[in-house]
């Protein structure tokens, strides 16, 4: 067997319910059960998703408040006031200012914008900066991303003659900011049919009806923000998430030229990951690590120059942001390794004193990658005596919901279910610690800790081709509320298998069911090779593509997990001596199960130093059920193997080994012409020497003085002959005999049956004897 990594989750395949779509739309099988399974089951509702129009765009005006924002701003260009766009300093920020600075341009504003430090200002308007604006002459500031819970600054900016206007996404508080106008899709008594807009989604409706038009220019920008910041891509977004990444492909912004470089692609055909993988994070890498201005700065740039050595300078702090990760998380896994097992802890909480607060999140990410925890990272501050943290969790966990039950340690902090950012006293980390531990213990069950992969459609390897992949990409862009479809191959044969990479830490598979092939790449997955035998059925989990490679066109699955459900046979007969302790080192401890059936075994492979089971003391040898069987060398009477898996139960994986030091079946094993031969030759010399004409009598047969002894030892055992100091001497008129009543020739005939069964037998040979041998043990528990 091959456990999956994850718990696989099959959507429930709802075939009554696509027929419908089938018949009216003419889509492929596949592609309507997609959209069943993501609730899109009326064809109305099938249709309009996959048209992805205009019509998916809603009035701007729909957005409560924005009548008065558009006649504020208005007034404000009309007057020549001084307009400050406030932004923030993530991607969906940074977009979002880069969205209001086109608008603005192009309205002939006198404007400029403002991005707080996340080290030293933290998140949100503040108010030195709104009291810095209007000491500078600013009269009205705009909010981009950010500003619904900005209540007290909201105060302060009435307070000093300061116009304040929020434009956010983010959940509004109990109470709202007393601004001269909020658009927020989900404020309250707000109408406007798509609540997932991200912050640039609602800077490109103001932009929209400041305009007078779709600003089809600057969905590029939106396509950035709204991928980035991980707002359902549905409704709405579905549209602006699609134009926009057309716009990146034709875009004539340098700095969106040169991001794309940077990052590597130069494809047409830019896709949501490039954005999710590529454009976005070398954009937070700036607001993370220091100012998020020169982000800004990329996105607005009209100068080719400018907007290359921006980039470079973006692609540098996203590799030096990188290392901060990798070398943070090392640090918090060896932490979690050394202090806080995850067997003894349900919730991890780690932090280190200077660990950069701008990245702490992706290291949690990375914690509950590793441990599949809930985990709080933190960034201890020894002189203010504070604790700031990132919290990422798994599903069953609502993070938010359990941090809230310890309010009095936790004077900020805020979040949602899967994700939460907090600051602390120092000195209440192990209580916080304590507390989280034991109500994850109320609320988690044990296969709560194994990750779940949702699968959406079950397919067999002909059903898969260029035409349906490529139809299957009308659903896309994908993101959260629309994932990449996942699809799972159930117990198909594998044609070949190997390492690839460099390193050899890549899986190439070629699968094959009905005839039909469909390669498989799994990044990162080489070592399964090592764990997957030749003639196993294997199901695979992943998402397709089309793999266009030297004028060739294929479709492929990207692997994700794989699992086999049966037992598998491993064959290292062929295998070294000097490489088995090491290839054996590399089974879990606690899964294998060494046997051997000689001493001299172990000490030739030169494992003194494990724990192997005698395989000829059966009461001894623990239960072999799911566990890994290492067959060192093979049994010394037929049925004792046979035994061995009627009472011990049924491996998950058998590795056999079947060493020996000398080969009976070769070396000695004379057939009955031998023996004839032999007697005849005795009957002639009435005495033989065996010390001194052997070798010679050897030599002239073309056998070895090996085969000479053993008959002799038969004949004698047999009352044949007599063997006094090497000297045979033949017994006269002794009774007859068959050969098979000497035990010396039933051991060898038995050794050499033994060693063609198990040690010369094909590996097709060697899987049916074990199979056999399962099938009684089967037999035997229904019996029972």
């Amino acid at each position: 067997m091959l456990e999956s990594k994850a718990r696989w989750n099959v959507a429930e395949q709802l075939d009554e319910r696509i027929r419908p779509l089938l018949e009216h739309l003419h889509i492929e099988p596949i592609v309507a059960k997609l959209l069943v399974i993501r609730g899109i089951d009326t064809v109305e509702e099938a249709k309009t998703f996959l048209q992805v129009d205009e019509s998916l765009l809603h009035d701007p005006y729909e957005l409560d408040g924005m009548e008065q924002v558009v006649a504020r701003v208005r007034q404000a260009i009309k007057a020549e006031e001084k307009i400050l766009i406030y932004g923030d300093y993530d991607a969906d920020g940074v977009s979002s200012t880069s969205v209001m600075v086109y608008t603005l341009r192009e309205l002939g504003a006198q404007f400029d914008y403002y991005i707080p430090n996340r080290f030293t200002e933290g998140y949100g308007p503040n108010e030195n900066a709104l009291r810095w604006a209007k000491e500078e002459g600013y009269q009205l500031v705009i909010t981009v991303d950010t500003g619904i819970a900005a209540v007290h600054e909201a105060e302060v900016a009435k307070e000093i003659g300061l116009d304040f206007i929020v434009t956010d996404h983010h959940e509004p508080p109990p109470v709202l900011p007393d601004a001269v106008a909020i658009i927020n899709p989900k404020k309250p008594g707000c109408s406007y049919p798509c609540k997932h807009l991200a912050g640039v989604g609602v800077a490109f409706k103001l932009a929209h009806a400041l305009l007078e038009r779709v600003p089809y220019d600057l969905l590029d920008l939106v396509a950035i923000g709204t991928i980035a910041d991980l707002v359902p891509l549905t409704d709405e977004n579905r549209w602006l998430a699609k134009e926009g990444l057309k716009a990146i492909e034709t875009t004539t912004k340098p700095g969106i030229q040169a991001l794309k470089k940077v990052c590597g692609f130069h494809e047409d055909n830019v896709q949501a990951e490039h954005v999710g993988f590529g454009i976005g994070p070398r954009i937070n890498a700036a607001g993370r690590l220091d100012s998020a201005k020169p982000a800004v700065e990329l996105l607005i740039t009209d100068q080719v120059e400018t907007g290359q050595q921006l980039a470079e300078q973006i692609d540098l702090l996203n590799k030096e942001r990188q290392a901060i990760v990798s070398e943070i998380a090392a640090e918090a896994i060896n932490l979690v390794k050394e202090l806080y097992p995850p067997e003894d802890n349900h919730v991890l909480v780690v932090g280190g004193h200077g660990w950069n607060p701008g990245v702490i999140g992706i290291v949690a990410s990375r914690l509950v990658e590793t441990f599949y925890r809930p985990t709080i990272v933190l960034s201890y501050d020894e002189e203010k005596g504070i604790a700031k943290g990132s919290a990422r969790s798994i599903e069953g966990f609502d993070m938010f919901h359990e941090l809230s039950k310890n309010r009095e340690l936790l004077p900020h902090f805020g979040g949602h279910p899967m994700a939460a950012g907090l600051t602390m006293s120092l000195q209440d980390v192990d209580e916080l610690r304590k507390r989280m531990n034991a109500q994850a213990r109320e609320a988690l069950r044990p296969e709560d800790f194994i990750p779940i992969t949702r699968i959406d459609v079950q397919a067999s390897v002909d059903e898969i081709s260029v035409s349906t992949i490529e139809k299957m990409n009308a659903l896309a862009p994908y993101g959260v509320g629309n994932p990449e479809p996942k699809v799972m191959l159930t117990d198909v044969k594998i044609e070949g298998m190997r390492k690839i990479g460099a390193a050899s830490n890549h899986l190439k598979v070629t699968f094959q069911q009905n005839g039909t092939t469909l390669d498989g790449v799994g990044f990162h997955l080489g070592h399964l090779s090592d764990e997957i035998s030749p003639t196993a059925r294997v199901s695979a989990v992943g998402v397709l593509s089309i793999n266009e490679w030297n004028g060739h066109v294929k479709p492929q699955l990207m692997i994700e997990d794989l699992a086999v459900n049966e037992w598998q046979l491993f064959d290292w007969r062929s295998a070294r001596v000097d490489i088995l302790s090491e290839r054996i080192i590399g089974l879990p401890e606690e899964k294998r199960l060494l046997i051997a059936f000689r001493e001299q075994t172990v000490q030739a492979l030169g494992l003194a130093s494990f724990n192997v089971f005698d395989g000829n003391d059966l009461a001894n040898i623990p239960s072999m059920e799911n566990r890994y069987v290492v067959l060192l060398d093979p049994p010394v009477e037929s049925n004792q193997l046979s035994a061995l898996f009627v009472e011990g139960g049924c491996p998950s994986r058998i590795y056999s080994i079947f060493y020996q030091e000398e080969d009976s079946y070769f070396s000695t094993n004379p057939t009955r012409e031998h023996f004839r031969w032999f007697y005849g030759f005795l009957m002639k010399q009435k005495q033989f020497n065996l010390h001194t004409h052997g070798k010679r009598l050897a030599h002239t047969r073309g056998w070895t003085e090996e085969t000479i002894s053993f008959m002799a030892k038969v004949f004698f055992e047999l009352g044949f002959v007599t063997i006094k100091d090497g000297v045979i001497t033949l017994v006269e008129a002794p009774e007859k005999k068959g050969l098979d009543q000497s035990r010396t020739f039933r051991m060898k005939q038995e050794q050499a049956t033994i060693e063609q069964q198990f040690v010369y037998s094909s590996y097709e040979e060697l899987k049916q004897w074990f199979t056999r041998a399962i099938q009684e043990r089967k037999i035997k528990e229904t019996i029972q």
